[in-house]
């Protein structure tokens, strides 16, 4: 009896290391098959954050901020930014009465008012013009003089024909 009991107490204790071994199998496995879809997941984020710092350079490509030698004209300049001087000197044009002088054209909602401004180089600039519901592109020639006054000179400019 005593060794019947001992025999079924083995028993028992095999199929419970049995079952451990079975259940930390498909654990590891489990396990495994997490990380390798985490390094996948990793190495796609990682191809897609090199895409966008590609893109972002892309992007900056036309910029005084990234152009050394188009800083170089404003170096006797006591300026620490100065895309953001000539944005600001542009966007003072918007505080006249009525339409941005620089607009060639009338507002037919409200006046036309710059929006956004893009510092190519220390020559030209982009810029985004509305009336709220109407909008267009100018294309701006600029000298920042020694006496840090702007002037701005229109070069080109478009209307689009459709509202947002």
């Amino acid at each position: 009896m005593k060794s019947k009991i001992f025999l079924y107490l083995f028993v028992f204790a095999a199929l419970i290391v049995l079952y451990q071994f079975v259940s930390a199998n498909n654990f590891q496995k489990a396990m495994n098959s997490d990380i390798d879809g985490l390094q996948s997941e990793i190495a796609d984020l990682q191809d897609s954050l090199q895409k966008s710092q590609l893109k972002i350079l892309e992007i900056q490509y036309f910029s005084l901020e990234n152009n050394d030698d188009a800083l170089a004209y404003y170096e006797h300049l006591d300026l620490k930014n100065p895309v953001r001087y000539i944005e600001d000197k542009l966007l003072e044009t918007n505080e006249r009465k009525g339409n941005n002088p620089l607009v060639p054209y009338d507002g037919m909602e409200s006046d036309f008012k710059i929006n956004k401004i893009k510092v190519l180089n220390h020559k030209w600039l982009l810029a985004d013009f509305s009336d709220g519901k109407y909008w267009g592109d100018l294309v701006i020639k600029y000298e920042l003089k020694d006496d840090l006054s702007v002037d701005f000179t229109l070069l080109d400019h478009l209307l689009y024909t459709r509202s947002h």
